[in-house]
């Protein structure tokens, strides 16, 4: 062959030239935009959840609000807002989007972080701990409130679809999928300049989560709690950040939870049928499929799970547990169990009970005590005690009422709250967080412990029947019906001054509740959102009162609650529902979820996986590709904002092809070589036989 040598070269630019021809991915750009969860069409209000420190919002299908929990700073007062598209909640201030583009505020404004009056324009809002993001219909970004951390040094981002908002950090996802971040880096929460292919950020206080297209998430920052121990999530379809956890949503419907578990704000296992999740500062919130919600953490233990409770002569509550007393003196429990202090199963005989927050304790009829939940500091040591008449379960320590009227107390005394050896005549104890008050026979108190806040300046306490303690308050019911309080006070706990015809008091420490003569209950202090539903209650016999709940009960024996849960359980936000169509091309098939025509609740992220067949690749989606995270990508995620027709778009795989095509060419090339050196060393072989044999 007279250019064999050229043969090699030739082949090698063959395979060059197919190996250039770009892959569907890296044909065109990459758009991204209305890819996360927290993006809206306006105009359109849909159903979700936000969550703050100890407040909880939801938006209703008309655009209207309700909430739940403190409302020390009105950030709960969202009663009067209507059209809003979106909400978002962080620390103590709740933030609205209307259709028009502009934004209102309600709550905290300590550092301005409210200041949203003047915003236009905005299609996504975020609320961080101390300041408020914005994003506007041009990609840009706005923010106010405090900026100790230059977190609102963001008038330079641009194309930013989706913000997000920590403690002195915020975080825009970029139209192409990268990821920004200004702010403090000092624990990592902005390393997020590597980060690709990102549809949803979420920023806890001091850390970042990206939800990557794939339904992998990623998170960087402070992980000492385990909040970033998120590597092997898969299937996700949205993420929320509280303030040391994190949150997954799964295809699925269910929920995955990482990160500090202390109120049980991980505790979303069973959860089924959400459609939208929300993280606060120490509880989890779920929006299911036919409008309800879910709650997990503080406030939502299930201590207010006592509507079969029947046959209960005495009740008990403290902050995330509700224990009752039934007529055959065993006992019964609800709430959180993380100390065992709900194991109460086995008790008998028992003719009083008492909580503490982490530990119950129960009085047999022999004068015994008996105990059971967290035991660090000895709070339980009550085994030994006999002749006990009454008790009362502080925080950390217990006290028992000798029936010769002195007084017996274990547990924790840092501060001189077991110092009651000296006590005599006493005919009733009562227990705070670190404090012990005793009702006199005479009418009098007497108090040691913590005085940091006056809950132990009752000396001068006269005609008092009955006294209540918790947390640094103390309360006292007189003879002639009226009520006193002393402690701290700056929810209103203690303004009782006005009460009449007051028979027993109870406090939580955050809120005190009276019982009327009538049967009729009252109460003042914070409302952490519901306890105070009591209104309409009526035969009760006697009140108890967690830090989160109110408990009654009626003189059938029957218990009644009032708190979160229960006003969570009647929230409803509708439903509203969009249909997907889905179709493709020749030569390929959308996998997941199918093809055909599907419907979801608004706001859902739907996961689309376009498989073709061999030989073939996907070149795009076509269609309603403002909804999708990737137009170019096999995998991507779609919000349904609205009715969206979309397809999967298949052709040769040309570089596949090019490649075997150019494998094919170079091998037969070099069978051929090698074909034809043979046949060149079979001649030369066959000459020198010849040469030889003529010298011969």
């Amino acid at each position: 062959m007279k250019n064999k040598g050229m043969l090699l070269p030739a082949l090698l630019v063959i395979v060059l030239f197919f190996s250039l021809i770009p892959p569907a991915s890296a044909a065109g750009s990459s758009t991204m935009a209305r890819s996360a969860a927290s993006f809206v069409v306006l105009g359109q209000p849909a159903p979700m959840v936000a969550a703050g420190f100890t407040h909880t919002i939801g938006l209703m299908s008309d655009g209207t609000l309700v909430a739940l929990g403190d409302n020390s700073y009105g950030q709960c007062d969202v009663g009067s807002w209507t059209g809003m598209v979106r909400v978002a909640a962080c620390g103590y201030h709740t933030v609205g989007l209307k259709p028009d583009g502009t934004v209102v505020a309600a709550g905290s404004d300590s550092d301005g972080q409210c200041d949203v009056g003047n915003w236009t324009d905005i299609v996504q809002v975020t609320a961080g701990i101390y300041h408020t993001v914005g994003v506007r219909a041009d990609g840009r970004v706005v923010a106010v409130g405090w900026n100790g951390g230059n977190q609102c040094n963001v008038s330079d981002w641009r194309d930013v679809i989706q913000v997000a908002a920590g403690y002195g950090h915020t975080v825009g996802l970029e139209s192409d999928g990268t990821v920004v971040a200004a702010g403090y880096k000092g624990l990592g929460q902005s390393d997020v300049g590597d980060w690709r292919n990102i549809v949803q950020v979420a920023a806890g206080s001091y850390f970042t989560v990206g939800l990557e297209a794939d339904g992998t998430v990623i998170a960087v920052g402070d992980n000492s709690s385990g909040q970033c121990d998120v590597s092997d999530w898969t299937d996700i379809i949205q993420v929320a950040a509280g303030y040391s956890h994190t949150v997954g949503l799964k295809a699925d419907g269910t929920v995955v939870a990482v990160g500090k578990n202390d109120n049980r704000q991980c505790h979303t296992e069973g959860w089924v049928d959400v459609i939208g999740i929300a993280a606060g500062g120490w509880h989890t919130v779920g929006l299911k499929t036919d409008g309800t919600v879910v709650a997990a953490g503080t406030s939502y233990y299930g201590q207010c799970d006592v509507s079969g409770w029947t046959n209960i002569t005495k009740i008990a509550a403290n902050v995330m547990h509700t224990v009752g007393l039934e007529n055959d003196a065993t006992v019964v429990a609800v709430g959180d169990n993380a100390y065992g202090q709900r194991d109460v199963g086995d008790w008998t005989d028992i003719i009083g009970i008492a909580t503490g927050p982490q530990h119950t304790v129960g009085l047999k009829s022999d004068g015994t005590v008996i105990a059971t939940g967290n035991n660090t500091d000895g709070r339980c040591n009550v085994a030994n005690w006999t002749d006990i008449i009454q008790i009362a379960a502080g925080t950390q320590h217990t006290v028992g009422l000798i029936n010769e009227g002195t007084v017996v107390a274990v547990g924790d005394n840092a501060y001189g709250q077991c110092n009651v050896g000296n006590w005599t005549d006493i005919i009733q104890v009562a227990a705070g967080s670190r404090h012990t008050v005793g009702l006199k026979a005479d009418g009098t108190v007497v108090a040691v412990g913590n005085n940091e806040y006056g809950q132990c300046a009752v000396n001068i306490w006269l005609n008092i029947t009955q006294v209540a303690a918790a947390g640094f308050n103390t309360v006292g019911c007189r003879a002639d019906g009226t009520a006193t309080a002393t402690g701290l006070a700056y929810s209103g706990q203690c303004n009782v001054g006005n009460w009449t015809d007051i028979i027993q008091v109870t406090t939580s420490g955050m809120h005190t509740v009276g019982l009327r003569t009538d049967g009729t209950v009252i109460a003042v202090g914070g409302d952490a959102g519901g306890q105070y539903a009591i209104n309409s209650w009526t035969d009760i016999t006697e009140v108890a009162a967690g830090e989160f709940h109110t408990l009654g009960l009626r003189a059938d024996s029957t218990v009644v609650a009032a708190g979160p849960e229960i006003e969570l359980a009647k929230w409803n936000l509708g439903v509203v529902k969009y249909t997907l169509v889905i179709s493709s091309s020749p030569h390929g098939s959308v996998t997941t979820p199918g093809e055909g025509v599907f419907t979801y609740n608004a706001e859902v992220m739907v996961r689309l996986i376009a498989g073709p067949k061999m030989g073939y690749r996907l070149t795009k989606w076509t269609g309603d590709t403002d909804a999708l995270s990737n137009v170019n990508a096999a995998t991507t995620i779609i919000a349904m904002h609205d009715d969206y027709t979309i397809a999967a778009n298949f052709a040769l795989n040309w570089p596949l092809i090019g490649g075997i095509i150019a494998g094919v060419v170079v091998a037969a090339g070099l069978a051929i070589l090698f074909v034809r050196r043979r046949r060149a060393a079979a001649k030369k072989k066959q000459s020198r036989r010849r040469a030889a044999r003529k010298k011969h």
